[in-house]
Protein backbone atom coordinates (compact mmCIF):
# COMPACT_ATOMS: atom_id res chain seq x y z
CA UNK A 1 0.00 0.00 0.00
CA UNK A 2 2.73 2.38 1.01
CA UNK A 3 4.34 1.40 -2.19
CA UNK A 4 1.30 2.39 -4.09
CA UNK A 5 0.87 5.76 -2.62
CA UNK A 6 4.45 6.61 -3.21
CA UNK A 7 3.91 6.49 -6.71
CA UNK A 8 0.64 8.09 -7.21
CA UNK A 9 2.65 10.69 -5.31
CA UNK A 10 5.51 10.53 -8.09
CA UNK A 11 3.16 10.55 -10.79
CA UNK A 12 1.37 14.29 -9.28
CA UNK A 13 4.71 15.70 -9.39
CA UNK A 14 5.66 14.58 -12.14
CA UNK A 15 2.91 16.00 -13.71
CA UNK A 16 2.55 19.26 -11.46
CA UNK A 17 6.37 19.82 -12.50
CA UNK A 18 5.60 19.28 -16.74
CA UNK A 19 2.67 22.01 -16.10
CA UNK A 20 5.64 24.66 -13.80
CA UNK A 21 7.64 24.34 -17.44
CA UNK A 22 5.12 24.08 -19.94
CA UNK A 23 2.01 25.95 -18.24
CA UNK A 24 -1.29 24.62 -19.75
CA UNK A 25 -1.53 20.49 -21.55
CA UNK A 26 -4.00 18.29 -21.87
CA UNK A 27 -4.20 14.36 -20.57
CA UNK A 28 -2.92 13.10 -23.74
CA UNK A 29 0.15 14.67 -23.51
CA UNK A 30 1.08 14.49 -20.20
CA UNK A 31 0.48 11.08 -20.81
CA UNK A 32 2.81 11.03 -23.78
CA UNK A 33 5.44 13.32 -22.58
CA UNK A 34 5.96 11.89 -19.25
CA UNK A 35 5.16 8.19 -20.48
CA UNK A 36 2.61 7.27 -17.98
CA UNK A 37 -0.77 5.44 -18.50
CA UNK A 38 -3.87 7.33 -19.24
CA UNK A 39 -5.33 6.02 -16.72
CA UNK A 40 -2.20 6.96 -13.72
CA UNK A 41 -2.75 10.27 -15.91
CA UNK A 42 -6.75 10.26 -15.67
CA UNK A 43 -6.74 9.37 -11.58
CA UNK A 44 -3.99 11.32 -10.54
CA UNK A 45 -5.86 14.62 -12.75
CA UNK A 46 -8.86 13.94 -11.12
CA UNK A 47 -7.14 13.70 -7.86
CA UNK A 48 -5.31 16.96 -8.61
CA UNK A 49 -8.55 19.07 -9.48
CA UNK A 50 -10.22 17.47 -6.60
CA UNK A 51 -6.90 19.01 -4.17
CA UNK A 52 -7.65 22.11 -5.99
CA UNK A 53 -4.41 22.38 -7.56
CA UNK A 54 -5.04 22.50 -11.22
CA UNK A 55 -7.85 23.37 -13.10
CA UNK A 56 -9.50 22.98 -16.75
CA UNK A 57 -9.05 26.43 -19.03
CA UNK A 58 -10.20 25.80 -22.05
CA UNK A 59 -10.15 23.50 -25.25
CA UNK A 60 -8.16 22.73 -27.63
CA UNK A 61 -8.88 23.31 -31.79
CA UNK A 62 -10.53 20.39 -32.71
CA UNK A 63 -9.08 17.98 -35.01
CA UNK A 64 -12.48 16.30 -36.42
CA UNK A 65 -12.89 14.63 -32.86
CA UNK A 66 -14.02 15.87 -29.65
CA UNK A 67 -12.09 18.72 -28.44
CA UNK A 68 -9.45 18.26 -25.76
CA UNK A 69 -10.15 19.69 -22.61
CA UNK A 70 -6.30 22.18 -21.77
CA UNK A 71 -5.52 21.95 -17.81
CA UNK A 72 -3.56 23.78 -15.99
CA UNK A 73 -2.22 24.59 -12.21
CA UNK A 74 -4.57 26.70 -10.48
CA UNK A 75 -2.70 29.92 -10.28
CA UNK A 76 -3.67 31.59 -6.79
CA UNK A 77 -3.62 27.65 -5.24
CA UNK A 78 -0.02 28.91 -3.79
CA UNK A 79 2.14 32.22 -4.17
CA UNK A 80 5.80 32.65 -2.85
CA UNK A 81 8.00 35.79 -2.89
CA UNK A 82 11.22 36.48 -3.98
CA UNK A 83 13.72 39.58 -2.64
CA UNK A 84 16.50 41.24 -4.25
CA UNK A 85 19.22 42.66 -2.34
CA UNK A 86 21.50 44.78 -3.84
CA UNK A 87 23.80 47.79 -2.77
CA UNK A 88 21.24 50.45 -3.06
CA UNK A 89 17.88 48.55 -3.71
CA UNK A 90 15.46 46.22 -2.45
CA UNK A 91 13.23 44.72 -4.94
CA UNK A 92 10.86 42.69 -4.09
CA UNK A 93 7.91 40.27 -5.73
CA UNK A 94 4.86 38.02 -5.39
CA UNK A 95 4.40 35.21 -7.65
CA UNK A 96 1.42 32.80 -8.74
CA UNK A 97 1.71 28.28 -8.82
CA UNK A 98 2.18 29.56 -12.91
CA UNK A 99 5.23 31.44 -11.86
CA UNK A 100 3.75 35.55 -12.75
CA UNK A 101 4.51 37.65 -11.24
CA UNK A 102 1.24 39.17 -9.30
CA UNK A 103 2.95 42.25 -7.67
CA UNK A 104 6.67 44.03 -8.17
CA UNK A 105 8.08 46.47 -6.08
CA UNK A 106 11.79 48.51 -6.21
CA UNK A 107 12.61 50.44 -3.34
CA UNK A 108 15.29 52.37 -2.64
CA UNK A 109 17.87 51.55 0.06
CA UNK A 110 21.50 51.27 0.89
CA UNK A 111 22.29 47.85 2.34
CA UNK A 112 24.23 48.24 5.66
CA UNK A 113 24.75 45.37 8.40
CA UNK A 114 23.18 47.05 11.23
CA UNK A 115 19.79 47.12 12.71
CA UNK A 116 18.34 50.06 10.38
CA UNK A 117 18.33 48.27 7.33
CA UNK A 118 16.80 45.22 9.12
CA UNK A 119 14.18 46.99 10.39
CA UNK A 120 13.98 49.03 6.70
CA UNK A 121 13.97 45.82 5.32
CA UNK A 122 11.22 44.07 7.12
CA UNK A 123 8.87 47.43 6.66
CA UNK A 124 9.01 46.60 3.12
CA UNK A 125 8.27 43.23 3.04
CA UNK A 126 4.89 44.39 5.90
CA UNK A 127 3.65 46.92 3.30
CA UNK A 128 4.30 44.73 0.36
CA UNK A 129 2.44 41.79 2.02
CA UNK A 130 -0.76 44.56 2.94
CA UNK A 131 -2.89 42.81 0.40
CA UNK A 132 -5.51 40.88 0.23
CA UNK A 133 -3.89 37.98 0.13
CA UNK A 134 -3.84 34.67 2.46
CA UNK A 135 -0.57 34.55 3.96
CA UNK A 136 -1.51 30.80 4.18
CA UNK A 137 -0.88 30.09 0.54
CA UNK A 138 2.41 31.97 0.89
CA UNK A 139 5.36 28.77 0.65
CA UNK A 140 8.37 31.30 1.92
CA UNK A 141 10.36 34.34 0.92
CA UNK A 142 13.75 33.80 -0.71
CA UNK A 143 16.41 36.74 -0.61
CA UNK A 144 19.43 36.42 -3.59
CA UNK A 145 22.23 38.53 -2.97
CA UNK A 146 25.55 39.26 -4.79
CA UNK A 147 28.25 37.36 -3.37
CA UNK A 148 29.18 33.19 -2.44
CA UNK A 149 26.32 32.19 -0.37
CA UNK A 150 26.64 29.22 2.12
CA UNK A 151 22.85 28.91 1.80
CA UNK A 152 22.33 26.37 4.57
CA UNK A 153 24.21 27.50 7.14
CA UNK A 154 23.13 31.67 6.33
CA UNK A 155 26.12 32.98 5.49
CA UNK A 156 27.45 35.26 3.17
CA UNK A 157 31.18 34.05 2.63
CA UNK A 158 32.15 36.35 0.31
CA UNK A 159 30.91 39.69 -1.40
CA UNK A 160 32.44 42.27 -3.26
CA UNK A 161 29.61 44.51 -4.03
CA UNK A 162 28.34 44.63 -0.79
CA UNK A 163 31.90 45.12 1.13
CA UNK A 164 31.19 41.98 3.46
CA UNK A 165 32.79 38.48 4.37
CA UNK A 166 31.48 35.84 6.65
CA UNK A 167 28.57 37.61 7.17
CA UNK A 168 25.74 35.98 8.76
CA UNK A 169 22.10 35.72 7.56
CA UNK A 170 20.11 34.93 10.04
CA UNK A 171 19.28 38.45 11.18
CA UNK A 172 17.58 38.57 7.87
CA UNK A 173 16.23 35.22 8.31
CA UNK A 174 14.33 36.65 12.11
CA UNK A 175 12.40 39.09 10.28
CA UNK A 176 11.18 37.11 7.81
CA UNK A 177 7.50 35.90 8.43
CA UNK A 178 7.77 32.85 5.94
CA UNK A 179 10.31 29.61 5.46
CA UNK A 180 13.52 31.34 3.89
CA UNK A 181 16.08 30.40 1.72
CA UNK A 182 19.16 32.88 0.20
CA UNK A 183 21.40 32.35 -3.11
CA UNK A 184 23.41 33.82 -5.34
CA UNK A 185 21.72 36.75 -7.51
CA UNK A 186 22.74 35.47 -10.72
CA UNK A 187 22.20 31.92 -9.74
CA UNK A 188 18.84 32.89 -8.79
CA UNK A 189 18.16 34.66 -12.29
CA UNK A 190 18.95 31.23 -13.96
CA UNK A 191 16.41 29.70 -11.59
CA UNK A 192 13.70 31.88 -12.71
CA UNK A 193 14.30 30.22 -16.15
CA UNK A 194 12.62 26.84 -16.93
CA UNK A 195 15.94 24.51 -16.43
CA UNK A 196 14.19 21.36 -16.91
CA UNK A 197 13.27 22.79 -20.64
CA UNK A 198 16.78 24.37 -21.37
CA UNK A 199 19.10 21.43 -19.72
CA UNK A 200 22.39 23.51 -20.73
CA UNK A 201 23.38 26.87 -20.69
CA UNK A 202 25.43 29.95 -19.39
CA UNK A 203 23.22 32.61 -18.11
CA UNK A 204 25.03 36.24 -17.97
CA UNK A 205 23.16 38.61 -15.09
CA UNK A 206 24.34 42.03 -16.86
CA UNK A 207 22.92 44.42 -14.14
CA UNK A 208 24.32 47.12 -11.86
CA UNK A 209 27.46 44.59 -11.43
CA UNK A 210 28.04 41.56 -13.75
CA UNK A 211 27.47 37.72 -12.38
CA UNK A 212 26.99 34.59 -14.29
CA UNK A 213 25.92 31.12 -13.72
CA UNK A 214 25.85 27.38 -15.15
CA UNK A 215 23.21 25.26 -15.69
CA UNK A 216 24.38 21.66 -16.08
CA UNK A 217 21.50 18.85 -16.94
CA UNK A 218 18.82 20.92 -15.26
CA UNK A 219 20.91 21.89 -12.66
CA UNK A 220 22.81 24.70 -11.13
CA UNK A 221 26.62 24.22 -11.41
CA UNK A 222 28.66 25.97 -8.33
CA UNK A 223 31.78 24.40 -8.70
CA UNK A 224 33.89 23.17 -5.86
CA UNK A 225 34.33 26.32 -3.75
CA UNK A 226 30.32 27.53 -4.80
CA UNK A 227 32.60 30.31 -7.14
CA UNK A 228 31.26 29.01 -10.56
CA UNK A 229 29.88 31.59 -12.75
CA UNK A 230 32.26 34.49 -11.71
CA UNK A 231 32.47 36.20 -14.84
CA UNK A 232 32.52 39.32 -14.14
CA UNK A 233 36.09 38.90 -12.80
CA UNK A 234 37.71 37.31 -15.46
CA UNK A 235 39.98 39.21 -17.17
CA UNK A 236 38.97 40.88 -20.41
CA UNK A 237 41.27 43.58 -20.82
CA UNK A 238 44.39 43.19 -19.44
CA UNK A 239 46.34 46.08 -17.32
CA UNK A 240 42.71 47.70 -18.04
CA UNK A 241 40.36 49.36 -16.00
CA UNK A 242 39.69 48.93 -12.20
CA UNK A 243 37.38 46.34 -10.80
CA UNK A 244 35.73 47.40 -7.77
CA UNK A 245 37.37 44.08 -6.61
CA UNK A 246 40.55 45.62 -7.18
CA UNK A 247 41.78 43.63 -9.95
CA UNK A 248 42.44 45.65 -13.38
CA UNK A 249 40.39 45.07 -16.64
CA UNK A 250 37.64 42.53 -15.12
CA UNK A 251 34.94 42.24 -17.39
CA UNK A 252 32.75 43.86 -14.76
CA UNK A 253 34.36 47.23 -15.17
CA UNK A 254 33.40 46.74 -18.93
CA UNK A 255 30.14 44.91 -19.47
CA UNK A 256 28.16 46.27 -15.97
CA UNK A 257 25.20 48.21 -15.95
CA UNK A 258 27.30 50.63 -13.64
CA UNK A 259 29.43 51.71 -16.66
CA UNK A 260 26.39 53.07 -18.05
CA UNK A 261 24.65 54.78 -15.11
CA UNK A 262 27.69 55.76 -13.86
CA UNK A 263 28.17 53.40 -10.68
CA UNK A 264 24.37 54.10 -10.30
CA UNK A 265 24.34 58.01 -9.91
CA UNK A 266 22.25 57.69 -13.27
CA UNK A 267 19.27 55.45 -14.16
CA UNK A 268 19.70 52.84 -16.70
CA UNK A 269 16.36 53.72 -18.53
CA UNK A 270 17.63 57.22 -19.27
CA UNK A 271 20.27 56.40 -20.50
CA UNK A 272 18.96 54.00 -22.95
CA UNK A 273 16.42 56.65 -23.69
CA UNK A 274 19.61 58.91 -24.95
CA UNK A 275 20.67 56.69 -27.64
CA UNK A 276 20.54 57.86 -31.30
CA UNK A 277 20.20 61.40 -29.79
CA UNK A 278 23.25 61.67 -27.64
CA UNK A 279 27.05 60.73 -28.95
CA UNK A 280 28.24 60.12 -25.83
CA UNK A 281 26.26 57.62 -24.85
CA UNK A 282 25.93 56.47 -28.79
CA UNK A 283 29.74 56.20 -28.42
CA UNK A 284 29.78 54.35 -24.68
CA UNK A 285 26.63 52.07 -26.23
CA UNK A 286 29.01 50.57 -29.33
CA UNK A 287 31.77 50.24 -26.92
CA UNK A 288 29.76 48.29 -24.14
CA UNK A 289 28.43 46.07 -27.31
CA UNK A 290 32.25 45.12 -28.04
CA UNK A 291 33.38 44.13 -24.86
CA UNK A 292 29.60 42.26 -24.35
CA UNK A 293 30.58 40.29 -27.28
CA UNK A 294 34.20 39.62 -26.11
CA UNK A 295 32.83 38.20 -23.62
CA UNK A 296 30.31 36.25 -25.42
CA UNK A 297 31.95 34.69 -27.92
CA UNK A 298 34.69 33.78 -24.60
CA UNK A 299 31.92 32.13 -22.94
CA UNK A 300 30.44 30.68 -25.68
CA UNK A 301 33.84 28.79 -26.70
CA UNK A 302 34.58 27.53 -23.13
CA UNK A 303 31.03 26.19 -22.99
CA UNK A 304 29.67 25.34 -25.82
CA UNK A 305 26.22 26.16 -24.37
CA UNK A 306 23.27 28.32 -25.01
CA UNK A 307 24.19 31.61 -23.72
CA UNK A 308 21.25 33.92 -21.73
CA UNK A 309 21.65 37.08 -21.80
CA UNK A 310 20.05 38.89 -18.20
CA UNK A 311 19.32 41.18 -16.10
CA UNK A 312 18.29 45.08 -16.53
CA UNK A 313 20.10 45.45 -19.60
CA UNK A 314 19.51 42.25 -21.20
CA UNK A 315 15.75 43.63 -21.11
CA UNK A 316 17.32 45.83 -23.77
CA UNK A 317 19.32 43.77 -25.64
CA UNK A 318 16.79 41.90 -28.11
CA UNK A 319 16.39 45.66 -29.57
CA UNK A 320 20.21 45.67 -30.79
CA UNK A 321 20.85 42.09 -31.40
CA UNK A 322 21.91 43.03 -34.87
CA UNK A 323 24.70 45.12 -33.56
CA UNK A 324 25.73 42.54 -31.13
CA UNK A 325 25.53 40.11 -33.38
CA UNK A 326 28.12 41.73 -35.65
CA UNK A 327 30.85 42.25 -32.81
CA UNK A 328 30.25 38.67 -31.64
CA UNK A 329 31.07 37.35 -35.49
CA UNK A 330 34.22 39.60 -35.73
CA UNK A 331 35.53 37.39 -32.41
CA UNK A 332 33.98 33.89 -32.53
CA UNK A 333 34.92 32.34 -36.57
CA UNK A 334 33.14 29.10 -35.11
CA UNK A 335 29.38 29.31 -35.10
CA UNK A 336 28.00 30.04 -38.55
CA UNK A 337 24.73 31.48 -36.64
CA UNK A 338 23.50 32.98 -33.10
CA UNK A 339 21.03 30.77 -32.42
CA UNK A 340 22.49 30.01 -29.23
CA UNK A 341 22.20 33.64 -27.88
CA UNK A 342 18.92 33.85 -25.96
CA UNK A 343 17.62 35.90 -23.92
CA UNK A 344 15.85 36.43 -20.49
CA UNK A 345 12.48 35.37 -19.86
CA UNK A 346 11.80 38.35 -17.56
CA UNK A 347 13.02 42.15 -18.53
CA UNK A 348 12.78 42.78 -14.31
CA UNK A 349 13.27 41.89 -10.89
CA UNK A 350 14.58 38.14 -12.33
CA UNK A 351 16.74 37.06 -9.26
CA UNK A 352 13.75 37.81 -7.12
CA UNK A 353 11.39 35.94 -9.12
CA UNK A 354 14.24 32.87 -9.11
CA UNK A 355 13.83 33.23 -5.81
CA UNK A 356 10.14 32.60 -5.77
CA UNK A 357 10.26 29.94 -8.44
CA UNK A 358 12.28 28.35 -6.23
CA UNK A 359 9.37 27.35 -3.56
CA UNK A 360 7.04 26.73 -5.82
CA UNK A 361 9.56 24.10 -7.33
CA UNK A 362 10.27 22.66 -3.69
CA UNK A 363 6.33 22.38 -3.02
CA UNK A 364 5.75 20.03 -6.10
CA UNK A 365 9.03 18.26 -5.57
CA UNK A 366 8.03 17.44 -1.87
CA UNK A 367 4.83 16.06 -3.07
CA UNK A 368 6.67 12.86 -4.01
Amino acid sequence: MTNLVSKKNIAKSKILSYMLTYGKTSKVELAKDLNLSMPTVLTNVNELMELGMIEEVGEYESTGGRKARTIAIRKDYKYAIGVDLTANHIGIVLVNMAGEVVKSERVRAVFSPDIAYYHKLSDVIQTFLSMEINRDKVLGIGFSLPGIIQSDARILVKSHALQLENYSLKMIEQISPFPVYFENDANASMMAENMDEIENAVYLSLNNTLGGAICIQGNLFSGQNKKAGEFGHMILVPGGKKCYCGKQGCADAYCAGSVLTANGTTNLEDFMSMLGQDKKADAMWHEYLEKLAILISNLRMAYDTDIILGGEIGGYLADYSMELGENIFKYNLFDGDLSYLRYSSYKKETSAIGMAKHFLKEFVRDLS
